[in-house]
């Protein structure tokens, strides 16, 4: 098995509590405490309502792929001995959209509306990248 060295996300003030959490095996999102929404990426400030009162909650982990495209040709040299591998659009259950990719048995076999559970992809020492593999 060839093991890949892949890029290590970079945390920001927004996102350290999120970073932190993927290193534990939590996917966090936020949630707005004026009007409710959740949403991903992390930010400090609300993308609905504008608010900057906002908390950290811990997801279930589960989604369904709302899209997705295999990656066949790598575009930087990092990712190179990875191809072919999926980039998929996860609808979280708890209802923000991510970027992921799509690991494990059968990922080049996945669909649209197929449901996804979270894993995460260890990067270097003391970072993880929450990823999906499809539901068992």
């Amino acid at each position: 098995m060839i093991e890949i060295r892949l890029p290590e996300p970079v945390s920001n003030s927004d996102s350290a509590l999120y970073w932190k959490g993927a290193v534990e095996g939590h996917l966090l999102l936020r949630r707005c405490l004026d009007c409710g929404g959740t949403h991903f990426m992390p930010r400090y400030m609300c993308p609905e309502c504008w608010s900057e009162r906002l908390d950290w909650f811990q997801a279930s982990g589960m989604g369904t792929i709302y899209s997705f495209t295999i990656i066949w040709r790598a575009s930087d040299p990092a990712f190179r001995e990875a191809v072919p591998y999926v980039v998929a659009l996860i609808d979280l259950e708890e209802g923000p959209r991510m970027t992921a990719n799509i690991l494990g048995d059968g990922a080049l076999d996945c669909a649209i509306g197929d449901t996804v559970s979270v894993v995460f992809e260890k990067r270097g020492e003391n970072s993880a990248v929450p990823q999906f593999e499809l539901a068992k």
